[in-house]
């Protein structure tokens, strides 16, 4: 089965079994039961990074990669990301501890720069830019300059709708013009949750194409 908000960490609770990647999240989106166990496995990042690469066209490979938000969602992504070998990821947080403590757990994995928001102002611009907050969610942005940004790379948005979100529209008009919400990787987590199930991985593209509508 596939699990969703608000019942990720409970499902996560309920298991048996963990991956590596629902283990560092904390929290899991799909289950399965097998000899009276219940294992269970988090395919948040790997939707996301499958979404970023393929569907997108971005390699992540020797891209200067910059992750905002330390919640679950960032820590479901991480691994996946440094997996993707980036030239450079880092890890920003309001509270900064919240950063340094996600990046000290995949630090037998490979090398994640934590940091608070102040000092991405120092830090230069970064071929992707993930909004991994709750902010979007209640209209609000973290507070990133928009120095963050390469006009030629990307700003994703893990949230989704028919509107560009604030932080959308930050990357805008930084002159970002390649802009991405969480749609792809809905639908990219489902296909590989789909795989772990039956063995078969299904077609995503025609599933994009039908939920896909523009940004305004």
């Amino acid at each position: 089965m596939n699990v969703t908000a608000p019942f990720k960490l409970k499902a996560f609770a309920m298991a048996d079994e963990r991956s590596e990647r629902a283990a560092l999240a904390g929290a899991v989106n799909a289950m399965k039961f097998e000899g009276g166990r219940i294992l269970a496995d988090n395919f948040d990042g790997i939707g996301l990074v499958r979404d970023i690469e393929i569907n997108l066209g971005l390699p992540m490979s020797g891209k200067r990669v910059l992750m905002l938000g330390a919640g679950g969602a960032a820590r479901g992504a991480l691994l996946p990301f440094l997996e993707a070998r980036p030239a450079e990821l880092v890890s920003a947080n309001r509270d900064v501890a919240k950063a340094q403590a996600l990046a000290a757990q995949v630090a037998g994995r490979g090398a994640v720069v934590a940091c608070g928001y102040a000092e991405l102002e120092a830090m230069g611009r970064f071929d992707l830019v993930v909004n991994a907050t709750s902010a979007s969610l209640t209209g609000d942005l973290p507070p990133v300059p928009p120095s963050i940004f390469r006009p030629e790379g990307m700003a994703y948005e893990l949230a989704y709708g028919k509107r560009l979100t604030p932080f959308l529209r930050l990357a805008r008009n930084a002159g970002v013009r390649n802009l991405a919400d969480g749609v792809g990787m809905l639908v990219e987590q489902a296909a590989e949750a789909f795989a772990w199930w039956r063995g078969v991985r299904p077609d995503t593209r025609p599933v994009i194409d039908r939920l896909t509508v523009p940004l305004d």
